[in-house]
């Protein structure tokens, strides 16, 4: 038997032994329940402490990780700009100096050219007068002409001028037949020094001249370069009086150059007009000379502008392979670093990831699992319910 007292009213009283096992036992159960229970909020408590603070890691990290990325980023860029600037700073200056050297030619051509085009633009005006003054004469042609031959009358319209006008041309008739073919007249002009200014071969043909059939100018073209080329002749020109009708022909001087190198055709009072305008387009040939010295020369500034270019194209392509070659290893060094940060991410989320499955297995955590596989402690637990 044992003696029990009460706490409360301080009695005591004898229970046999298997009360006082079963009191003892209901006594324990309640502190092993009460103790359980404490023990379970604690761990509780413990696993949202450590998420929250593994959580609070894992944010303070990433941020510090883009913090330093981002500055690196930054570093980058600045590294990237300042390599460019100095890249294109001497290209610049390049620049300023060829854009001012191109200025000063660009006036320099302009002024020539107006020059140019005034003293063309002159010729041109008294052409065409000198043209209007002639088919004004061709209307008022007397029938003399007509009458005699055509060769007659440029060699006559010739001598009229030689002295004042031709005092060092030769104008005579071709009598060189050596090679099959002979053209009607060759003019020559000569310097002081005996140099050829020019030279022409003429060949005249006359409407009356033909009988049954009527010939055209055409016709006469092919054997006329023959006779220039073999009498080492720079010009050739036809004198015609054929295709009386032809508006073409008529209309003053014709070109036809496109079919035969250096020819034209044209009427008899055209004759000393064309002499006169080949002659001095041949006299004007030292200046020709000169202004081609001056293209000549612009050429090769051209040249040279060209080589600065390509030059200025290479150290550019060097400039800029070297700033591409840094900048692709800051991008290269920021890949690693975007590497890195995956990485930890990755392990940050592991880690989140095992706290989230060790919370979920406290939630879950009941008496039914701890007593599981444990017959006593079930017994215990459904005694305690009971």
């Amino acid at each position: 038997m044992a003696e029990l007292k009460c706490p409360n009213c301080g009695k005591t009283f004898k229970v046999d032994d298997t009360s006082y096992a079963d009191i003892l036992n209901q006594v324990r159960n309640k502190e092993f329940d009460d103790e359980l229970h404490s023990r379970l909020a604690d761990l509780t408590k413990q696993a949202n402490a450590a998420r929250d603070l593994a959580l609070a890691k894992q944010e303070a990290a990433q941020a510090k990780r883009l913090s330093e990325l981002e500055a690196k980023i930054k570093q980058v860029e600045v590294e990237k700009e300042l390599a460019v600037t100095r890249a294109l700073a001497p290209i610049e200056r390049e620049l300023e100096s060829t854009k001012s050297d191109l200025k000063t030619k660009n006036a320099e051509a302009k002024l020539r050219e107006s020059a140019l085009k005034v003293q063309y633009e002159g010729a041109l005006r008294l052409k065409d007068e000198e043209i209007d003054r002639l088919k004004d004469l061709k209307t008022k042609l007397s029938t003399k002409m007509v009458g005699e031959t055509l060769e007659q009358h440029c060699q006559t319209e010739f001598n009229r001028l030689r002295a004042t006008a031709f005092r060092n041309a030769y104008f005579e008739k071709d009598n060189d037949a050596r090679t099959g073919s002979k053209g009607d007249y060759i003019y020559r002009e000569m310097d002081e020094q005996g140099n050829e200014i020019i030279s022409i071969m003429f060949e005249m043909k006359n409407e009356n001249e033909t009988t049954a059939t009527k010939h055209k100018n055409e016709d006469f073209l092919k054997e006329l370069d023959k006779d220039r080329r073999e009498k080492n002749c720079e010009y050739a020109v036809l004198v015609s009086l054929l295709e009386a009708d032809s508006e073409l022909y008529n209309a003053g001087i014709v070109d036809v150059s496109y079919r035969y190198d250096k020819m034209y055709v044209i009427r008899p009072q055209l004759f000393i007009p064309m002499i006169t305008i080949l002659r001095n387009a041949a006299l004007n040939s030292l200046a020709f000379k000169q202004e081609l010295a001056i293209v000549r020369n612009q050429n090769i500034d051209i040249t040279h502008f060209e080589e600065n270019m390509e030059n200025f194209k290479q150290a550019f392509a060097r400039n800029y392979e070297l700033a591409s070659k840094k900048f692709a290893a800051a991008i290269d060094e920021i890949d690693k670093t975007i590497s890195h940060l995956q990485k930890t991410k990755e392990a940050l989320l592991s880690s989140e990831n095992n706290l989230r499955l060790a919370n979920n297995k406290a939630e879950d955590l009941t008496i039914k699992r701890l007593t599981r596989g444990n017959p006593t402690m079930a017994e215990k637990f459904a005694e305690l319910k009971k």
